[in-house]
């Protein structure tokens, strides 16, 4: 199968419905992280998606089954792994979260972000 430029996928003319939602709260750890979600692209096999995402203010608990590549575009957030060592990303940051790493998402300033997800299956 051959796919002309029709397929290609540009983020700021392709128009999606957001998805607005909470964070699980047995995963809150403080705030109210409220987040919102513009997927733009799911691959058929649904392993892969690329799209923009943004959270509030507050702190929750993360356990990454998928791989992240991450491009933040506006706010500061600070990642925690589970000993205790942290890394704070802001405007301009782009960075791979792999599968198997968790800790804790803080968002100090709200954030938005680039991201591509691949979960193996």
């Amino acid at each position: 199968m051959s796919l002309n430029v029709d397929a290609i996928i540009n983020f700021g003319q392709h128009q999606v419905e957001t998805e607005y939602y909470d964070v699980a709260k047995e995963k809150v750890i403080s705030g109210d992280p409220k987040q919102q979600l513009d997927n733009h692209y799911s691959s058929p096999c649904d392993q892969f998606h690329a799209g923009v995402w943004q959270g509030e203010k507050g702190s929750w608990k993360i356990n990454y089954t998928e791989h992240e590549y991450c491009e933040i575009l506006a706010g500061t957030s600070e990642i925690t792994d589970s000993s205790g060592n942290s890394i704070t990303v802001s405007k301009g940051d782009r960075f791979v979260i792999p599968a198997g790493f968790s800790g804790v998402w803080k968002v100090i300033q709200q954030c938005r972000k680039i991201y591509v997800i691949f979960e193996q299956k």
